[in-house]
């Protein structure tokens, strides 16, 4: 499941940056003194108290002297109201509230999302500064100083304990998103997947302005299909509404099980369509490249090879993905591509067998590892652990090494049995400890390694030819 999702929302410069910034434990978004700086919407994975969380930082909500503007400040306070598990509205303590403030919190107060009110830039707590701010509606304000970190972790305690229980369902559905540059040929893809006009489709690019999510069945398997607009260029991100849509894009890449990375072949692989493929990656979500418009290309009997060298290499920091040669338009090959998604989520979510994986590390530190390295390790925790029952299965977890071939590797390298190693070691231990302390002899067998006491004396009076007491004596006695 995808991390509970904390969204900041509030007019420009009430500090909502900094606040994500602080959060974040870097410098992410860029703060300035002037409204709209924050243009594009950002992420950052954080944890608080054990629960981890995705926050966003997005632009101020701005009303403007003009009314037509009020659909638009209504349309970003809904966008984040859909994305968000919990919202942070933030506003500026130093300037008050504003008629902006007012409108949004009229929007939020009738959601049925969590929402916080946090009252930013309070360098000095008094009841007075936040009295004001109990008019919005929206429950106790938390008076916190973003600048300077004061505050933020009250905020933090009350957004973890608004996130929604996870009840560890079973998966109802593999969620696929459908991501890529506009025009791609996403929505024909889905239609064609659907089996109906589910999506407008026009040769005009980005007509997809919001997610939809139809659940379909095929083959007894259940999917849910998540289309989205395409992804522009941030600096073709020109009008709210394509901001807005390039939001909810990346949200549906957020909470997809495999995204279908749809690329028009007779464009070939664009430095957007990398970007778009490395935010995939980043989200670390399983991919399949659909290679669009394959009824266009020309082709010979070494074009697809052409094209997969060409990914090949322009994907290098993903050589995970599954690649499909489509046409959505024509319906080739469009069978394939659940078949892909299910395979490339398999092996995403699978699960190695513990026992299977300690053979394959011990395979590997045996390539890769020294014996003489492997034996040090075998020596160093000999030594650190001789209270203990050293069993030769025990001492060969530590380095995956098979038992057996443990118990030959050491005898080649030091020349010496691996229980006898241990005898003498503990042996040595048990003298420095006759001779410098008063310990009992009782207490010394413990220490390393023999519960038996009479065993003890048995294998000391064996290795030395006299007693541990007899042993204390004579070396007490020496000048």
């Amino acid at each position: 499941m995808a991390n509970p999702l904390i969204a900041l929302v509030g007019r420009p410069n009430v500090g909502k940056s900094t606040f994500f910034n602080k959060v974040a434990g870097r410098k992410i978004s860029i703060t300035e003194n002037r409204p709209g700086v924050t243009r594009d919407r950002l992420y950052a994975d954080g944890e608080w108290r054990g629960k981890h969380f995705t926050m966003v930082d997005t632009g101020g909500i701005e009303l403007k002297s003009d009314d037509v503007m009020w659909k638009e400040i209504a349309k970003q306070a809904d966008v984040a109201i859909d994305t968000a598990d919990v919202i942070l509205f933030l506003t500026d303590g130093r300037e008050g509230l504003t008629p902006s403030d007012y409108d949004v919190a009229d929007i939020l107060r009738r959601s049925k999302k969590p929402v916080i009110l946090v009252v930013n830039k309070i360098d000095e707590y008094s009841p007075d500064k936040i009295f004001e701010f109990y008019s919005l509606g929206l429950g106790e304000p938390f008076a916190v100083s973003a600048e300077h970190s004061q505050g933020i972790g009250d905020v933090l305690d009350e957004a973890v304990s608004l996130f929604p229980e996870n009840t560890s369902e079973p998966v109802e559905s593999l969620k696929i998103a459908v991501v890529g540059k506009p025009n791609a040929g996403k929505s024909s893809l889905v239609n064609r997947l659907l089996g109906a006009e589910r999506s407008i489709v026009t040769p005009m690019a980005g007509p997809t302005r919001d997610a939809i999510d139809p659940l379909f069945e095929r083959d007894g398997k259940k999917y849910t299909l998540i289309d989205t607009a395409g992804i522009r260029k941030k600096k073709n991100v020109d009008d709210s509404v394509e901001y807005y849509s390039n939001m909810r894009a990346f949200d549906a890449v957020r909470r997809s099980d495999v995204c279908l990375l749809v690329v028009d072949s007779s464009e070939g692989l664009t430095e957007q369509d990398v970007k778009i493929i490395g935010y995939v990656h980043e989200q670390g979500k399983p991919s399949v490249i659909l290679m669009n418009k394959w009824d266009l290309i020309e082709k010979d009997t070494h074009t697809v090879n052409k094209f997969e060298e060409k990914l090949a290499q322009d994907l290098k920091f993903m050589n995970y993905y599954k690649s499909v040669y489509i046409s959505a338009k024509t319906g080739q090959r469009v069978d394939k591509i659940l078949r892909a998604a299910e395979e490339v989520y398999a092996h995403a979510t699978f699960r190695i067998p513990t026992g299977a994986l300690n053979d394959l590390i011990g395979d590997a530190v045996r390539l890769n590892e020294q014996p003489a390295t492997l034996i040090d390790t075998v020596r160093e925790y000999i030594d650190a652990h001789l209270e203990q029952d050293l069993t030769r299965a025990h001492l060969s977890r530590i380095v995956y090494l098979n038992p057996d071939y443990l118990a030959r590797l050491f005898k080649k390298e030091l020349g010496v049995s691996l229980g006898q190693y241990i005898k003498d070691r503990r042996m040595e231990k048990a003298c420095h400890a006759l001779v410098e302390t008063r310990m009992a002899v009782s207490r010394i067998a413990g220490m390393v390694g023999y519960d038996n006491y009479s065993y003890f004396i048995k294998l000391f009076r064996e290795q030395f030819g006299m007693t541990p007491v007899e042993y204390r004596k004579a070396h007490a006695a020496r000048p």
